[in-house]
């Protein structure tokens, strides 16, 4: 999908993540060129502020942020500019963007899915009659979401298959799960595994602030991690305890690490 090069726009970003600032900015550089980023802001006070006195057409608005959430800046700033929500932990709260209304950005930020997200924005902006979504309606919606499975507990064990037996694995006792084809090898200390769980399912599964997706085939306990190295190339290459084996990090998940 080509954006619509020739769309003039200014837009503010805000995210508690200077990296993730920096990598939204490039990829907006790269894919939309004649925008205008004309603020940033690394709390929810500051976004309120800028897009009050900067009035930019976008505001990009990380969902959690000290001071004011996203959320709670798009109810205040209601119909001044195009919002786009950026998530992380509240993946499950997406169903409630599912609409050419709103649209929204999950971290770690993917090219091909802000792209998408450009084309919609332009097509808006180039329609600039036409209504706007009702934020509060939304906001209501996203939060009635969040509300309804943040009591979904994480996965704390793994079941495996050990000849006849089926063991259970403490998740903290994982230093990584890696996929091939049909099956994801859990990697500990002690050997590796084979379970039919995909790396989608546990992403969604797994406490995100202990287990970080660091390529499409890759998730790795944090806790694990004994080094993270740059290749000649700029990538990273990450290195867990008692694990000889090295792991890449995609081009998509290298923000996770420039902040160390």
């Amino acid at each position: 999908m080509n954006p619509i090069k020739d769309v003039n726009a200014r837009a503010v970003i805000a995210d508690d993540e200077a990296p993730l600032r920096d990598f939204l900015k490039s990829r907006l550089k790269k894919l939309w060129p004649s925008l205008n980023i004309c603020g940033e802001a690394g709390n929810g006070i500051e976004a309120l502020d800028m897009v009050r006195t900067l009035q930019p057409d976008v505001a990009f608005l990380d969902i959690r942020m000290p001071g004011l959430t996203g959320l709670e800046v798009a109810k205040q700033i209601e119909n001044t500019c195009r919002v786009v929500f950026i998530t992380a932990y509240e993946k499950y709260a997406v169903a409630a963007f599912e609409s050419e209304a709103v649209d929204y950005l999950l971290k770690p930020l993917n090219e091909e899915r802000l792209a998408k997200t450009i084309h919609r924005l332009q097509k808006k902006l180039k329609m600039p009659d036409e209504k706007q979504p009702d934020m509060s309606e939304v906001v209501d919606r996203v939060v009635a979401e969040m509300n309804k499975k943040a009591d979904k507990p994480y996965l704390q064990w793994i079941s495996v298959e050990k000849v006849k037996n089926i063991q259970l694995i403490p998740v903290e006792d994982i230093c990584c799960f890696h996929s091939s084809e049909k099956y994801t090898t859990v990697i500990t200390r002690d050997g590796e595994s084979l379970i039919k769980k995909t790396i989608r399912e546990l992403e969604e599964e797994l406490d995100p602030s202990r287990f970080w997706r660091i390529h499409r085939a890759t998730i790795v306990n944090v806790n694990r991690i004994e080094s993270v190295r740059p290749t000649l190339t700029g990538k990273y290459t990450v290195r867990l305890k008692n694990v000889t084996q090295a792991f890449p990090v995609s081009r998509t998940y290298a923000h996770l690490f420039r902040r160390m």
